[in-house]
């Protein structure tokens, strides 16, 4: 989990503290939201640039751990 941590933050200042991929402003249901709609990786990495896989597999990850609960 502390990959998960250090690629997923929350800052209250920021998307009105949703959490989002290492600091910037796209937020972890900005990126579950376009898998859910069927984008691929892939094509979830063209629409958003920024992120590399790993960031996408975090989103993931932290998407589990939080429905778990």
């Amino acid at each position: 989990m502390a990959d998960v941590a250090e690629r997923i933050t929350v800052d209250p200042a920021q998307c009105g503290g949703r959490p989002c991929v290492r600091g910037m402003r796209i937020r972890v249901t900005d990126v579950l939201d376009l898998l859910a709609h069927g984008l691929s990786v892939e094509q979830v990495l063209e629409e958003m640039p920024d992120l590399v896989a790993e960031d996408i597999r975090a989103c993931l990850r932290f998407a589990s751990k939080r429905s778990v609960r």
